[in-house]
């Protein structure tokens, strides 16, 4: 491998021994924590540097009963007692922000008028910013329960009213509780997923 690549600590962490996580331990995730979380997947990349992605963190009781009556079977229950569920949305106005995030040409006007390239760009950029945030999540020693068993209509009412975002998916963060866990499922291998041409 080269010389600069991660350890394997670092590996096993972000990839090989991390895990989606449905229990909690009751571990506070802090402010703090939150605010290096984005300021670390912020940097990762989208195309035209668009960053459509808008988060919502949802940390405090009341919040969690505005957002339980949308939750499928049992994400309720699990989102109740993680310390902070992420909603991950997607500013369909995301091109509005193009000449302050990607001033060296006029990207807004690649989109304006064209909703189907704007859902489509929002939406493939903004799940890529939620895996960043998961993987930010996990290089800092969080754990993490991305979810889609959801009501996006009524998560967008209650969160999003008024506004140009649209609910993309959720992800419980904390501290999970590894005694929890079921097994890890099976994985594809490399042939089953992918072909070098």
């Amino acid at each position: 491998m080269p010389s600069n690549s991660l350890s394997n600590d670092a590996l096993e962490q972000l990839f090989l021994s991390a895990r989606t996580h449905n229990a909690w331990l009751d571990k506070d995730v802090t402010d703090q924590q939150l605010h290096q979380l984005v300021d670390l997947a912020k940097m990762a990349p989208t195309s035209a540097n668009c960053s459509p992605a808008r988060i919502h963190f949802v940390k405090s009781q009341a919040a969690k009963l505005r957002l339980k009556p949308h939750l499928s079977g049992n994400n309720a229950e699990k989102t109740m007692q993680a310390p902070v569920c992420a909603i991950i949305g997607q500013d369909m106005e995301f091109y509005e922000h193009l000449p302050k995030l990607y001033p060296h040409t006029d990207a807004k006007s690649w989109f304006v008028g064209d909703a189907d390239k704007i859902a489509e760009t929002a939406f493939r950029n903004s799940t890529l910013q939620g895996a960043y945030l998961i993987l930010a999540a996990r290089a800092m020693g969080l754990d993490c329960g991305p979810m889609s068993g959801f009501e996006a209509a009524g998560v967008d009412q209650e969160f999003f009213a008024g506004t140009s975002i649209r609910s993309n998916f959720l992800c419980n963060i904390g501290y999970g509780d590894a005694d929890k866990l079921h097994a890890r499922s099976p994985r594809f291998d490399f042939s089953e997923m992918a072909k070098i041409l």
